[in-house]
């Protein structure tokens, strides 16, 4: 068989249940190499989150409907939305217009990138270990905001304080202020269109965290065609993915409280920033899979800093 009459969706007719087509998808997922990370890790995690959330059932629906025979319309919409997925390589979170980080959904569209941090086992678990009282934390910011999830994650998890979400994608701005009001904090997270922080009025903050781009450029010219359908201004860091966080720990210096901390996720990147950052000491927070790519940095640090 040439590839002009390959069909990545052969056998789609003789799927009756949702189990058949759950099969199905994992099979072309594996034979097409599509590629994972943006949803699920796994073939089967991302491919059951699609099929449930297309025909609009609960995602913790699974065991009582893979059995199920669906109707003639059902089965449609299945082949259409695997057909995206598989063929025209859209990311799912962008065809369920969701995103799940920390717990809570978000909806995201292609102006933004999908939400997918370590954030989230930090700011629970970890955050408040860094501060000299959690509790009065009064002003935080969330530097590169895009969907404004993590600014989102931020006051929920600081009740008494203010949050600036930052970005200087308008597109990003406007799917974050979506989020925002989802989550009925509008009084609470500030959105501000800058460049870091050069137009974001005067303020201290007792955290500022950041998920930057970080990607270095070659990287995002090589990345595959599910991601490099994210913008590319939330990924390219420049030749050596510094760019922004560079820029981040300079201006961060005048921004924070005597006993404020920056927490900045880098990836990759890690040994670059011991290298260039060696003496604003940045601390690892470690995480479950051993990435431990978020680095924590006081403030004390950054004022003494000649960087």
């Amino acid at each position: 068989m040439t590839r002009r009459n390959h069909n990545p969706l052969s056998g789609a007719a003789r799927c009756v249940t949702l189990g058949d087509w759950l099969r199905l998808a994992v099979k072309a997922y594996a034979r097409e190499q599509l590629a994972l990370g943006q949803v699920a890790a796994s073939a089967h995690d991302e491919a059951l989150y699609l099929l449930l959330r297309t025909l609009g059932l609960p995602l913790g629906s699974a065991a009582r409907v893979l059995a199920r025979k669906l109707t003639a319309a059902e089965r449609a919409q299945l082949e259409a939305v695997l057909r995206r997925r598989v063929v025209d390589r859209v990311p799912a979170a962008y065809l369920t217009r969701e995103a799940w980080l920390g717990g809570r959904k978000f909806y995201v569209d292609e102006r933004v990138i999908i939400p997918r941090s370590y954030f989230v086992e930090i700011i629970p678990a970890q955050l408040d270990g860094w501060l000299p009282d959690p509790a009065q934390v009064r002003r935080v910011a969330d530097v590169c905001t895009g969907s404004g999830c993590l600014a989102i994650l931020l006051a929920r998890h600081f009740p008494a304080a203010r949050v600036d979400a930052i970005d200087l994608s308008a597109d990003a701005l406007a799917v974050a202020a979506i989020n925002v009001r989802a989550h009925r904090l509008t009084r609470r997270v500030a959105l501000h269109r800058s460049d870091v922080f050069a137009v974001v009025p005067a303020a201290k903050y007792d955290v500022i965290l950041s998920n930057p781009p970080y990607e270095p450029s070659a990287h995002c010219d090589a990345l595959p065609a599910e991601f490099q359908r994210e913008p590319r201004l939330a990924l390219d860091g420049g030749r050596d993915g510094l760019d922004i966080i560079r820029r981040l720990l300079r201006e961060a210096r005048t921004r924070l409280t005597p006993a404020g901390i920056v927490l900045i996720e880098v990836g990759g990147l890690r040994a670059a920033m011991d290298r260039e950052f060696a003496a604003l000491e940045p601390h690892w927070l470690h995480t479950a899979d051993g990435a431990d790519c978020v680095g924590v940095i006081h403030a004390a640090r950054l004022k003494s800093w000649r960087g």
